[in-house]
């Protein structure tokens, strides 16, 4: 029976080994010459043995990122052999969307989001659609009602035309009027009633409040009567379209996909589990309403791309030979906001290029939290067996009194539930991680599943990135502690995944797991070698010797790769050059703050947070952004981080340049500090946007005078404090 997807290996695996290689002999002979040359004491031999440390994190690093691209696979699809074997029996769905904050989230982006993936290319009695509102905000639950009423149009109009995207704010902005003339009238329809509606759910937004003659036309309105607020309130369950009653039809009396809103019950003195919580209890409460065997999670910002995504999930699952051992199938995070050259290093382009699809190789890629098909069992803890079979026929077809079942999901979705329970530790999303996807992945696996990798051309789903540096070093800094804090855990990927999970996809894991301890050596590489430059000690081979020849061959070498890796990814070359700058910055700010968040938690001195990144940026900020200007604008220590180690690379080359011409053997200085001179000069370039934002710049989004004064106050103090 032919395959319903296929594994194909990436091309140019024998040059990139033979690249590999080289490269690793050159840093073990980098390595050989910092052992065997370590200076005498006084002379230098502390900056030296922390250099040989610095080096040595690099060169593990390296070895473990080396996992996921040496033998990289990608799958396809076929779904033409999907609708010829299956028609349309094919399993139950239950979607998931997840929104927090009606601040950072608005109630109209999370509309255009929910609306699609209603109109999924897959039979609407199969949809059910479940928002989770951990706001408990009427403004979102308004948006849902919206929802309810404008669908009966939009579904119809998208299976008419076979429109891409589904997402109706992403269609009409990007979309030219029809020429048809039928088509444009109704194409004009549709569109005058998506911006009414928004226009409504927006005003509604901004007020507060929702106007007291709609309040009256929905029962679920009625939650919202008690003064309650987004930390403390009741249950919410109201089943705003329902799949099962006959009359739930759209304007073609097609069935409507279901369509549920729920904020689970938050009270202050019970902890909710942030997003792992909220997953939790919509496993919970969709067991009693629709209780499909797939279910897929995405973020409220990450709206459907690809209405054949779905399908495309489905050949996995279903296929004959391997669709048994698989738990989830992942899709990339793609953003649709970036500019053309990555000014904030954002687009996760060699992540979902090449990493990902390196981790597929051996196993499966990492569960990232949205954009992702579960099979229900495996979310609820089931260990992996050889004959196990899946009953693609569950679920709860039949039609139940709304109000009875509504009762019956709330008391699923209270705080006291799971007390007592195996909830978030066998069953259910993993708590005590900021990155609880990522840990729940990695469970997963452990009981023996397997995952596979989805990056079909036309991207699956597409959501909004950060636009400011705040934002970035922001959800950077969430990324890494929660990475980190599952490395130093008992789940350990080389702890946890020892005898159930390969070597190869143990060091996959571990990539991100050692995001944050990263910062370390880099910070150490960016301050100490151009102050010992400024001070006239050698931490380097002289120009003349032939060990320099290993450190400029893994240097350049490396640095060729990674901008050809990009580019092939399709970033521009100055985007390679702006993820390098982001690279250094997210490293001494976002994973410094992630190694001292972590520790700090370890040692009991912290508990662990969630913030949303939002979504919004003003309109200055928007405009900075599509010009590619970095944006600053406020005092934070993370600035003045990044100001400091800019201005003092840019003292320590100009000072240690004015010492070498100024000596009276000129050319043998310049010999002996070759390297540190190119390492400072690469790193006053790479800051070159640093510096306008402290001394040129005078919009809103340059660095403050207050954080340009500390940073030269660092300076100043590492400048005339001894360091070793």
């Amino acid at each position: 029976m032919e395959r319903l997807f296929a594994t194909e290996k990436h091309g140019g695996r024998a040059l990139y080994r033979l690249h590999a290689i080289t490269v690793f002999l050159g840093i073990c002979l980098l390595l050989c010459y910092r052992a065997a040359h370590v200076p005498a004491a006084g002379t230098g031999r502390a900056a030296w043995l922390g250099m040989l440390a610095a080096e040595l994190w690099f060169a593990f690093y390296w070895v473990i990122t080396q996992s996921v691209r040496w033998c990289p696979i990608r799958r396809r699809t076929f779904v033409d052999r999907l609708a010829a074997r299956f028609g349309e029996r094919l399993p139950c769905v239950d979607i998931f969307v997840c929104t927090a904050d009606p601040q950072s989230e608005p109630p109209s982006l999370v509309v255009a989001t929910v609306l699609s993936l209603m109109a999924y290319n897959y039979p609407p009695e199969k949809l059910r659609v479940y928002l989770s509102d951990d706001g408990g905000s009427i403004l979102t639950f308004y948006g849902m009602w919206e929802i309810s009423a404008f669908a009966k149009h939009w579904l119809p109009f998208c299976r008419r035309y076979n429109i891409e995207p589904r997402s109706p704010a992403a269609y009409f902005a990007a979309s030219d009027k029809p020429h048809d003339p039928h088509a444009l009238e109704e194409w004009s329809l549709v569109k005058d009633l998506y911006e009414e509606m928004t226009e409504r759910i927006d005003s509604a937004a901004r007020l507060g409040k929702v106007p007291k003659e709609i309040k009256v036309k929905h029962k679920g309105f009625s939650e919202w009567n008690t003064g309650i607020t987004s930390k403390d309130h009741h249950p919410i369950v109201q089943i705003l379209i329902d799949g099962k009653n006959s009359n739930a039809v759209d304007n073609e009396g097609n069935v409507l996909p279901t369509l549920v809103y729920m904020a689970r019950e938050k009270r202050p003195q019970y902890h909710h589990n942030f997003k792992a919580g909220a997953m939790n209890a919509l496993i919970r409460v969709s067991s009693v309403i629709s209780n499909s065997p797939i279910i897929m999670n995405v973020d409220c910002d990450m709206y459907s791309n690809n209405s054949d995504s779905i399908r495309d999930a489905m050949c996995f699952f279903l296929d004959e030979e391997m669709g048994h051992k698989i738990a989830f199938v992942q899709y990339p995070q793609n953003y649709n906001n970036m500019t053309k050259n990555n000014i904030y290093g954002n687009s996760l382009d060699v992540i979902n290029e090449v990493e990902l699809s390196g981790l597929d190789t051996w196993g499966g890629p990492l569960y990232i939290g949205t954009g992702c098909f579960h099979r229900r069992e495996t979310l609820c803890g089931r260990r992996f067996t050889k004959d196990y079979k899946e009953d693609w026929d569950r679920g709860i077809k039949t039609e139940h009194c709304i109000d009875k079942t509504e009762e019956k999901a709330k008391s699923l979705a209270t705080c006291t539930y799971e007390h007592n329970t195996q909830w978030g530790d066998e069953m259910g999303l993993k708590y005590g991680c900021p990155v609880e996807d990522v840990i729940t992945g990695l469970a997963i696996h452990c009981r023996g599943w397997k995952s596979v990798y989805s990056n079909p051309p036309r991207a699956g789903f597409i959501g909004v990135g950060p636009t400011t540096l705040a934002q970035t070093i922001l959800q950077h800094k969430r990324w890494s502690e929660g990475n980190f804090t599952i490395f130093v855990s008992k789940y350990c990927p080389f702890l946890f995944g020892h005898g159930k999970t390969k070597l190869p996809h143990q060091m996959g894991y571990s990539i991100y797991g050692l995001w944050a301890p990263n910062s370390l050596p880099t910070l150490y590489y960016a301050v100490i070698p151009s102050l010992c430059l400024l001070k006239g000690t050698p931490l380097f081979p002289e120009i003349m010797s032939p060990w320099i020849a290993p450190f400029i061959y893994v240097s350049v070498v490396k640095n060729i790769y990674s901008a050809y890796e990009a580019l092939s990814c399709g970033e521009t070359l100055r985007g390679w050059w702006n993820g390098q700058r982001m690279w250094m910055v997210k490293r001494i700010t976002s994973y410094l703050y992630g190694v001292i968040d972590t520790i700090r938690k370890v040692l009991g001195l912290s508990k662990m947070g969630f913030v949303v990144s939002p979504k919004v940026s003003d309109e200055d900020e928007s405009k900075r952004y599509e010009q590619e200007i970095m944006e600053f604008g406020t005092s934070s220590s993370e600035y003045v981080i990044i100001a400091t180690i800019a201005l003092l690379n840019l003292v320590c080359l100009v000072g240690g340049l004015y010492q070498i011409l100024a000596s009276g053997e000129s050319k043998m200085a310049l010999h002996v500090f070759f390297l540190q001179v190119i390492l400072c000069g690469v790193l006053v370039i790479i800051n070159v946007p640093i510096y306008e934002a402290m001394f040129l710049r005078k919009d809103r989004g340059r660095i403050p005078f207050s954080v340009t004064l500390a940073s030269i106050g660092f300076v100043m103090l590492a400048l005339f404090v001894p360091f070793f």
